[in-house]
């Protein structure tokens, strides 16, 4: 079902009422787990909501867009075929994200402030509670001071919004936990954390069951990605078994996102059945 004909769908009423997404974080576990929509081969399209079903995640990590669609989860009747979706597949929403900052940058890029300050409301919309802010490619961060200081700017000004509607703004980047701390000190709200991804700070070198704890017990970790570059997750160079124990012991709770991890020449859709089935064993 394409996006024009779910939006028609719902102008002639097929639901009768809209989908919440509160309905899907009632659970016994207390950890929700989804997929980021470009992991899932549906970056920014509705098809997500079915692909996560068919792989039996809780939800997606769904893009707010990109410039070419002029970030069209801002407009009412995108969220409204989004939400119809999710109510038909009854699968949620577990994340929000912007990976278009990567090649249109937070830094350096005024568009951006307005895509950023937007996110809060689809994110508030659609009841999910933190936005990842991507910082890599062209808008890394990594020995960017000039960068940094924009950045922190700027986050000190869309906080006070985030901060009033509930949400947190994740940033993921090559940055070390201490850098990360340096940005967020400086901007001095409770809304912006460090999204932390395992396997991209490993491949920076950094202990990240060290920085898990650190960082975790100054509440200064707003989600997870779990992920692996080229293998199944449980299978290549990150110990879940100890990032489950980190977990444990900095009180996290809340949505795990599963990225990355298809191994060459594996599908992505048998590989995320069997990541799903680590992550929930994982983390039951």
């Amino acid at each position: 079902m394409n996006r024009r004909n779910i939006i028609k769908g719902i102008g002639g009423g097929m639901m009768a009422s809209f989908f919440h997404n509160e309905l899907f974080a009632a659970t016994d576990n207390q950890f929700r787990v989804g997929a980021c929509d470009w992991s899932i081969n549906n970056t920014g399209n509705l098809g997500a909501m079915e692909m996560a079903k068919r792989i039996g995640l809780d939800g997606v990590q769904v893009s707010l867009g990109s410039a070419e669609n002029n970030m069209h989860l801002r407009n009412k009747d995108v969220q409204q075929a989004y939400k119809a979706l999710a109510d038909i597949f009854k699968v949620g929403f577990t994340g929000l994200g912007i990976g278009e900052l990567n090649n249109i940058p937070y830094k350096s890029d005024n568009r951006t402030d307005e895509w950023v300050s937007d996110s809060i409301d689809v994110a508030k919309a659609l009841g999910v509670k933190v936005v990842l802010l991507a910082f890599f490619f062209n808008g890394d961060l990594k020995n960017d001071p000039k960068g940094q200081e924009v950045v922190i700017k700027k986050f000190r000004q869309v906080a006070p919004k985030a901060e009033r509607l509930g949400i947190t703004l994740g940033i993921e980047s090559w940055l070390s936990a201490e850098e990360h701390m340096k940005i967020i000190d400086a901007v001095g709200s409770k809304a912006i954390k460090c999204y932390y991804d395992v396997a991209n700070s490993l491949q920076m070198g950094y202990d990240i069951y060290k920085e898990i704890r650190w960082l975790g017990k100054q509440n200064q970790i707003c989600e997870f990605h779990f992920k692996e570059n080229g293998y199944l997750l449980g299978k290549g160079m990150v110990d879940f078994m100890e990032v489950r124990r980190c977990i444990d012991e900095i009180g996290y709770t809340g949505c795990v996102q599963i990225e990355g991890a298809v191994p060459e020449g594996r599908s992505m859709f048998e590989s995320y059945l069997q990541n799903n089935e680590f992550v929930k064993g994982l983390l039951k």
